[in-house]
């Protein structure tokens, strides 16, 4: 035996021989006290708390709810929101365009084709594209200096919807259905509603729960025909029938789960029978519009006819009834609701992704959401909700300021996706409506004045919702994730009231 081999152990040797040993018992103690290892099993006959549980945020707030409207494709902020005088002037002159992170190409610079004015009392900019929702500026806090890190849609998505452009991480929507539960709990606590053409690129991952339960995910209601299916139950089955079936095959989950403690899909499969029972009374209620004022069903557009000047334009009566029906999903406790307009495939005009031609993408999908969100933000606040409803719009990334021709062969008048600088606007839910928040350069290609990541973003929906970003945590991979990432990130706070 050579002494110096004791007293000289490489580390790794001397780490397992020190995780071994009584220092090494404490230590796994202590990482078991806080998640380390994988979750305990409950006993049999032990219930599982109730993850949906309604929970106290971290501080007072108005809010209770979040409608999170999202333009899939991109919208076009030069043309809606960022009124930028210096393009007008400069329509048709040529300038180097970063198209794509570190590629430059000379490109010819493209004014907006719409009419902007100054709105209300607090003069916020808003183009002739949304002559109803411009009524409503005053109402908004219009953050014009957002930036993401993709130029891709899948990726954009990802990152918009879950902070991160990789697969696996949970939503905004679970993040806030694990940090704050629900208030009903008859109806699902995060609500997805996709656009008739189809959902958007990269799919379910957008309202997943990722590493967190299963519970946590959107649930997604169908965009023809009924909203849930099988809600009733089977011929000549009584309620108690049914009751005492599904308490059976709960039973059966409970027990296999015992077994089976790291796969939260048994818990959610145990809780969507649950809820799928109580949704056969509240969920038929909860959807029926019929009940609504006629008038109310005028104002959110649900009796305009389909358009037939071009085959993917839809109107506003399928955003519109989206709209409504998140109203009365959010009136009655539903926690996060999130619709979808623009839908298939990105690249072509049935979503937002304007290469081909903005100003047909416009004349598409601005009446189709313009006078729905208007009514939506009318309906809110003669009801009382909209002060403890946060809503929520813009897509993945904006557009860029000149005239496109690499992905369209060569036609002008397109606009190519822009994440260098782009606009969202919330109202509601402890908003400071009526204000501008940051700008982009004088082209409005990049942000240039007071530039928020999007995590910023995140932070400020967590913080109007009552949550600290840095406190709402998940432990999984060794490390506490949150919504935000690793790396800092700051509410808005000048737009909070």
């Amino acid at each position: 035996m050579n002494p110096a081999e004791h007293l000289f152990q490489p580390r790794r040797h001397f780490l397992r021989d020190l995780g071994a040993g009584f220092a090494g018992l404490a230590l796994s103690s202590l990482l078991d006290a806080d998640g380390f290892f994988s979750p305990r099993a409950h006993a049999a006959g032990v219930p599982v708390p109730d993850p949906l549980l309604p929970r106290s945020p971290h501080r007072p707030v108005r809010a209770k709810s979040c409608i999170f409207l999202f333009m899939f494709g991109g919208p076009s902020q030069l043309d809606l929101f960022d009124y930028k005088p210096e393009l007008q002037r400069r329509d048709g002159q040529t300038i180097d365009n970063e198209f794509r992170r570190n590629t430059k190409t000379k490109a010819v610079l493209q004014a907006s084709r719409r009419t902007f004015r100054q709105h209300g009392q607090s003069g916020l900019w808003c183009s002739d594209a949304f002559p109803h929702l411009s009524r409503h500026m005053d109402k908004m806090a219009v953050v014009k200096s957002l930036y993401s890190d993709s130029f891709a849609h899948g990726s954009a998505l990802l990152q918009m919807n879950s902070g991160r452009i990789l697969q696996g991480h949970p939503s905004v929507g679970a993040w806030l259905s694990y940090g704050l539960g629900t208030v009903n709990q008859n109806l699902p606590a995060y609500v997805v509603m996709l656009d008739p053409r189809g959902g958007p690129t990269t799919g379910a991952p957008n309202w997943s729960s990722g590493y967190m339960p299963a519970v946590h995910q959107g649930t997604v209601l169908r965009t023809t025909g009924e909203p849930v299916l099988n809600l009733k139950p089977p011929a000549g089955m009584s309620r108690g029938s049914q009751r005492r079936e599904i308490d059976f095959i709960n039973a059966l989950n409970a027990e296999h789960q015992v077994a089976h403690p790291g796969h939260s899909e048994l818990a959610a499969r145990i809780a969507s029978y649950e809820l799928a029972f109580r949704l056969q009374s509240t969920a038929p209620e909860a959807l029926d519009l019929s009940q609504e004022d006629p008038r109310t069903l005028e104002k959110y557009g649900l009796h305009e006819p389909k358009p037939d000047w071009h085959p993917f334009a839809q109107g506003p009566a399928p955003f519109g009834r989206q709209c409504l029906t998140a109203r009365r999903l959010v009136e009655r406790g539903v926690r996060f609701v999130q619709l979808y307009s623009g839908g298939g495939g990105a690249g072509g005009q049935n979503t937002w992704d304007g290469h081909h031609g903005i100003e047909e993408n416009l004349r598409i999908h601005c009446p189709e959401v313009d006078r729905p969100i208007a009514a939506l933000l009318d309906d809110l606040e003669q009801r009382g909700l909209l002060d403890e409803t946060l809503v929520v719009w813009g897509g993945e990334f904006g557009r860029m300021p000149v005239s496109e021709t690499f992905n369209t062969g060569g036609k002008p008048g397109g606009r190519d996706h822009n994440p260098k600088g782009f606009t969202y606007w919330l109202a509601g839910g402890g908003v400071k409506g009526g204000t501008s928040y940051g700008e982009t350069d004088e082209l409005g290609e990049g942000a240039a004045v007071n530039p928020r990541h999007l995590r910023d973003l995140h932070a400020t929906i967590l913080h109007l919702m009552g949550l600290d970003h840095t406190r709402l945590t998940y432990f999984h991979g060794g490390l506490d994730q949150k919504l935000t990432g690793v790396i800092e990130a700051n509410p808005i706070l000048e737009i909070i009231g």
